[in-house]
C-alpha cells in the first residue's frame, strides 16, 4: 500500500533565561528526525526569528502567518521544547494559525552531567507550562508517552508514528462524505443512525436510491468500456471458477455504476443495501464489488451500516491498510477470550489466507443459489487485530464508540463465508460493555495495532465518547 506523505508544522520553543543554543540545535535535530520519517516540515527559518524558534509575540505572529499560508498541507503540529520555552508564544501561534489539526507536545530531557546554566534545559518543567497555556486557550493537544523524550530516541519514533496516525484520522474524518446506497434493510434496526449527529461532526451522508442503481445498470450495455474494465478487474482480483458469466457481468455493471456515482458526488466511502433487494432484483450479491473497494482503501460496508463504515475508515486511515466490517458472530468452544468473527462476505482480499468467489449460502435458501453469486469465501489469516465501532446516540445527542486490540488466530474453523477466530484479552468484559450499552453487532477490524490512534483522534480532537478496551 502507498503511504501518504505527511506535512508537520514545527514550533520550536525558546526562552531567554535559558541557553538559546539549545533552541538552535533542537530545531535542527527535530527537523532531521521528521525528514528521516519521510515528512515535510513547515518551520520558521533562522532569518525569520532567533534560531528559527518562537519566543516573542512578533515571532508567534510570524509563525502563525507561515502556518496559515500552508494550512491546506499541514496535517499536524509538533511543539518541541529543547529548553523551557515560552508558553505564551506557543499558544499564541496555534491560536492565530487556526489550523484545527492535532498538536503533539515534546520535551527534550536534560543530561545529568550537563546541568549547569550553559546546558540546562528545564524542558521537563516547561512542558507543564506549555500544556497549561494550551488548555487555557482551549487548544486540544496530545503528549508523548514519556514526559521527556529525545527527538532521536526510539520512544519518540514510536510516538511520532502514533501521532501521524492520529493526524490522518482527524483529517480524514473532517469533511468526510459517505455514500449510503439503498435503504436500510427492514430487519436491521440495529444499523439505524443519525445523519444530523454525523453532520454536526462535519461528516455528510449522500444517499442514492437502489432503484436508480438498478436503472443505470439496466441501461448499461455489456460492451460499455466501464463494464468491460470492471469485469477484467473482478476476474483479476479473485478466482471466479464456476461462476456464471451473466452474474459476473451484472457485478461488473454494479461496480461501474457505483464507481461513477461516487466520483460524481465526491464520496470517499460507502454503505450498501444488500439483503435481499439486490438478489431479488439484480440476481447477484454485491460482496466482491465491495471487497474490491475496501481493498483499495475505499471502505464499503453492507446493510447500509454508515457508522460501521465510519469505523472501517478510521482504522484504515490510522494504519493505511484495508479494513473489514465483521459480525461478532459465535463463541469459539469454551475459551472466554475467543470468538468467531464472520461475514457473508465482502471482506477485502487483504484479510484472507486464500479467497474465491462463490454463492451466498445464507440468502440462497430464500432467493435461490443462482441469484447469490458474488460473495468472497475464505479463511481470515492470522495477525494483529485492531477493532472499532462508532454509533450515534440520538437520545443523548452525541457520537460514541469503542476500540481495542486483539489478534486473529490460526485456530481451525470449518464454515462458510469469510470467517476467522479472534482472541481478545478480557473479551467477556467487552461483550458485556457492548450489550449493556446497546452497541451494534457489527465491528470494524483491521490487521494492525492502531486502536490507541483511533481512540485519541475520536476523543481528543472530535469530542466523541469512547471506551478503550483493556483486557
Amino acid at each position: 500500500m502507498t503511504k501518504r506523505k505527511m506535512t508537520m508544522g514545527l514550533i520550536v520553543g525558546n526562552r531567554g533565561f535559558f541557553p538559546d543554543h539549545l533552541a538552535k540545535s533542537g530545531r535542527e535535530e527535530m527537523m532531521q528526525v521528521l525528514q528521516r520519517a519521510g515528512m515535510d516540515v513547515v518551520v520558521l527559518g533562522p532569518e525569520e526569528s532567533k534560531h528559527g524558534a518562537v519566543e516573542t509575540f512578533e515571532e508567534a505572529k510570524r509563525c502563525a502567518a507561515l502556518f496559515q499560508s500552508k494550512k491546506a498541507a499541514i496535517d499536524g503540529v509538533i511543539v518541541t521544547l529543547p529548553n523551557f520555552g515560552d508558553e505564551r508564544a506557543i499558544a499564541d501561534t496555534l491560536r492565530r494559525a487556526e489550523l484545527g489539526v492535532p498538536v503533539l507536545v515534546q520535551a527534550t530531557p536534560d543530561t545529568p552531567g550537563k546541568m549547569l546554566i550553559t546546558h540546562r534545559r528545564d524542558s521537563f518543567c516547561g512542558k507543564m507550562s506549555a500544556c497549561n497555556n494550551l488548555r487555557q486557550y482551549g487548544i486540544p493537544y496530545s503528549i508523548t508517552t514519556l514526559h521527556t523524550e529525545a527527538p532521536d530516541s526510539p520512544e519518540f519514533a514510536k510516538d511520532l508514528e502514533w501521532f501521524a496516525g492520529v493526524c490522518r484520522v482527524v483529517k480524514g474524518l473532517k469533511n468526510l462524505r459517505i455514500g449510503a446506497i439503498g435503504a436500510r434493510p427492514a430487519a436491521f434496526n440495529t444499523v439505524r443512525y443519525s445523519e444530523k449527529l454525523l453532520e454536526a461532526s462535519g461528516i455528510t451522508t449522500e444517499t442514492l436510491d437502489l432503484s436508480e442503481v438498478l436503472g443505470r445498470i439496466g441501461r448499461m450495455k455489456d460492451t460499455d468500456d466501464a463494464a468491460v474494465q470492471k469485469l477484467q478487474m473482478i476476474q483479476k482480483y479473485v478466482s471466479t471458477k464456476d461462476v456464471p458469466q451473466a452474474a459476473l457481468m451484472k457485478m461488473a455493471k454494479l461496480g461501474a455504476v457505483v464507481d461513477q456515482w461516487m466520483k460524481a458526488v465526491d464520496v470517499q466511502i460507502s454503505a450498501v443495501q444488500c439483503w435481499t433487494s439486490l438478489e431479488e432484483n439484480l440476481g447477484i450479491v454485491p460482496c466482491t464489488v465491495m471487497s474490491m473497494m475496501s481493498d483499495s482503501l475505499l471502505s464499503s460496508a453492507c446493510e447500509v451500516d454508515v457508522c460501521g463504515v465510519l469505523g472501517m475508515h478510521a482504522l484504515q486511515l490510522a494504519s493505511e491498510t484495508p479494513s473489514a466490517l465483521l459480525d461478532w458472530n459465535n463463541n469459539y468452544g469454551d475459551d472466554p477470550n475467543k470468538a468467531v468473527c464472520f461475514h457473508c462476505s465482502n471482506l477485502p482480499k487483504h484479510f484472507f489466507k486464500d479467497v474465491r468467489m462463490d454463492f451466498q449460502e445464507i440468502i440462497a435458501g430464500t432467493v435461490g443459489k443462482d441469484n447469490t453469486f458474488g460473495t468472497c469465501v475464505g479463511t481470515v489469516k492470522a495477525g494483529a487485530m485492531s477493532f472499532a465501532r462508532f454509533s450515534t446516540d440520538d437520545v443523548n445527542g452525541k457520537i460514541r464508540g469503542y476500540s481495542g486490540s486483539g489478534r486473529f488466530t490460526d485456530d481451525p474453523l470449518n464454515t462458510f463465508g469469510g470467517a476467522g477466530v479472534v482472541e481478545i484479552p478480557g473479551l467477556q468484559k467487552l461483550l458485556h460493555y457492548i450489550c449493556e450499552n446497546g452497541f451494534e453487532h457489527h465491528v470494524a477490524a483491521n490487521f494492525s495495532s492502531v486502536a490507541p490512534v483511533v481512540h485519541e483522534a475520536a476523543t481528543r480532537y472530535l469530542g466523541w465518547d469512547m471506551y478503550a478496551h483493556q483486557g
